[in-house]
């Protein structure tokens, strides 16, 4: 050490600090296990992370099944998200209970984590799917979009909107049906007393997914930015990729305010065309819950109630 900076306490060996760090590390991984072992939670493997928390599988001594454990830091995570976002999150999924959402069963509070525990969807996302197959076949994408279209329905009319759908969200359960996860950007209490929706300000979700709106960064109808996101859902699982380029905003502003192109290598019937040219479009113009229902690519009925989800 030429000029004695590099280690200011001649006291402590470096092998003895990076030795304290785990000891610390270990610590708090133990405390962690023994409050969920605590309340019947065998926890295992990581099954994934996002911006504000790590998601990992556990079994139930009382739900008898495995579970999934989504655990935030209170020491890492950002003020806003850990004193607006979360506690909004697990107020709005206490509330909703519904074949096609990913059911939620308690929270545990510590004074450093918060342990969100749900139903675990074994099959992975729409997103996996997608990237495995490429492109969807009509009846597999017309299945999955009426069981997200029926989980949004029952949120909007329970006055709560998601903001933040997209194809990662959406996971599969044992028999491959949807169920819409991930209420981190949810609102509730959002129908005001004349039946109508309440506005909202708060850019939320993925830029691709945005409608034009929220883009434009002016007061928005939630569930109708809802409603464009199920569009570019569908849109996804028709072509195998997104409609809009969300490498950069003013491309992507720009494109979000035309009519939706269509690739020309995929041949699609026309019904499906209408529905994706009506969910990707104006606020005026756009398509509601009824609306989408009513639609004749909806009311089709495929002839093999057998949707292949094994991968060829």
């Amino acid at each position: 050490m030429a000029d004695g900076v590099e280690n200011t306490n001649t006291n402590v060996k470096p092998e003895k600090v990076e030795k304290n760090k785990s000891k610390e590390k270990k610590k708090s991984k133990d405390q962690k296990l023994s409050v969920l072992e605590t309340h019947g939670y065998t926890v295992g493997r990581s099954v994934g992370s996002g911006s504000y928390a790590t998601v990992k599988i556990a079994h139930s001594e009382r739900h008898r099944c495995n579970v999934a454990i989504k655990i935030v830091s209170k020491l890492q995570e950002a003020t806003d998200y850990l004193e607006k976002f979360l506690p909004r999150e697990i107020e709005v999924v206490k509330g909703l209970k519904h074949d096609n959402l990913i059911r939620y069963y308690q929270a545990i509070e510590t004074t450093h984590r918060v342990y969100i525990i749900m139903e675990y969807a074994e099959n992975g996302s729409l997103l996996d799917i997608i990237k495995r197959d490429g492109k969807i076949d009509d009846a597999r994408a017309r299945k999955w979009f009426m069981e997200l279209v029926n989980a949004i329905e029952y949120c909007h009319a329970k006055g709560v909107v998601h903001r933040d759908i997209k194809c990662e969200n959406l996971l599969m359960d044992t028999s491959y049906n949807i169920k819409l996860s991930d209420f981190g950007f949810a609102r509730n209490n959002m129908i005001k007393k004349n039946g109508q929706m309440k506005t909202s300000s708060t850019f939320c979700g993925s830029y691709a997914y945005a409608s034009p709106e929220i883009l434009k960064g002016i007061p928005y109808q939630p569930n109708t930015s809802d409603i464009w996101s199920i569009g570019v859902v569908l849109y996804a699982m028709i072509f195998g990729t997104l409609p809009f380029d969300d490498t950069t905003y003013q491309k992507l502003l720009k494109q979000v305010q035309k009519p939706v192109s269509f690739p020309r290598d995929v041949v699609i019937s026309d019904t499906c065309k209408q529905m994706i040219i009506k969910l990707l479009a104006p606020l005026k113009v756009r398509l509601n819950i009824s609306d989408i229902k009513n639609q004749p690519w909806s009311q089709l009925t495929d002839k093999s109630p057998t949707v292949k989800n094994e991968p060829e």
